[in-house]
């Protein structure tokens, strides 16, 4: 008889990503997520309308000191985001290539651009205010100058589609908004939404101080529209939202979105052309900027 006793695999239990804390969703349910074969890879906690409110409370009550921290320290942290996902390589690699039906190379080329993603935008914390500011000539004795400050919290239909985009394309949507001092909350792949689960791991074990980065997975066209309509949500960024009619596509969540005078990142047309290994450009790190104008007059 064999000393080594059989055992049954501990499976993991993936939460939402909610103010630093990780709640089951309010409703108590799951779903299935299968691979890209259809088998079943894991239960993701179904998060519901009222997940997203909570998440927005929660980006609302972070949005203060998180534009209020230096961007020197900001980028430190992104910087730190990046040593831990370094230090969990290879679960994010099985779990990106479990999720888009990739091989173990792809799927850690994608991990390791992700990594590099969080540095580059660490990098642009404290560069950002030069390409989005400056000194306005005036006609009188007076300087003026133009300074860039935070849209605040900022709603995230993240990529559902294409090469790359439950981790990578994640990254890139979330990176820029935080390193210029907003909030977000995040409305998962629902297709692939164990890597953005994960995410949420690092996150809190990073020192992202909780409510700056908010992750719920489930229907998107459950949780979409209430980032749109919400009063308290100052942008939204419909990268992941399909460009045609239906529920949850971005024509209905511009509209919703209308009401409130929000910030919109428009869709591509086709979101499988989108290609997140190309290089990301200064773009959403100017789309979720306000300009601050001040006068003061010169000294004689």
């Amino acid at each position: 008889m064999s000393d080594v006793a059989t055992r049954l695999d501990v499976l993991k239990t993936y939460k939402l990503y909610v103010g630093g804390k990780f709640p089951r969703s309010e409703s108590g349910r799951v779903y299935e997520v299968t691979d890209a074969k259809g088998e079943w890879l894991a239960n993701a906690p179904l998060g519901t309308r009222k997940d997203a409110r909570d998440a927005v409370l929660a980006a609302r009550a972070a949005v203060k000191g998180w534009a209020g921290t230096t961007a020197y320290n900001r980028g430190q942290v992104l910087y730190r985001v990046a040593e831990m996902l370094q230090g969990r390589r290879e679960q994010f690699a099985a779990e990106v290539a479990l999720s888009e039906g990739i091989g173990p190379k792809k799927a850690a080329a994608l991990v390791d651009a992700a990594i590099d993603r969080w540095v580059w935008y660490a990098g642009w914390t404290d560069k950002v205010a030069q390409i989005a500011g400056g000194a306005n000539p005036v006609a009188g004795p007076f300087f003026n100058l133009s300074t860039p400050e935070p849209t605040g919290v900022v709603g995230i239909v993240a990529p559902q589609a294409g090469y790359g985009h439950s981790l990578l394309g994640l990254v890139s949507v979330i990176a820029p908004a935080i390193a210029t001092g907003n909030t977000v909350v995040v409305a998962a792949a629902a297709d692939a939404p164990l890597p953005a689960l994960s995410l949420g791991e690092v996150l809190a074990t990073s020192d992202v101080p909780g409510g700056v980065v908010n992750i719920i997975s489930g229907r998107t066209a459950d949780i979409a529209p209430t980032l749109a309509s919400h009063q308290d949500v100052n942008a939204l960024d419909l990268t992941g939202a399909i460009a045609s009619d239906g529920p949850g596509a971005a024509p209905a969540l511009e509209a919703a979105a209308a009401d409130t005078l929000k910030r919109v990142v428009r869709p591509e047309l086709d979101p499988f052309a989108q290609d997140w290994t190309n290089a990301p450009g200064t773009d959403r790190l100017l789309s979720f900027l306000e300009t601050k104008t001040v006068w003061h007059p010169m000294g004689i």
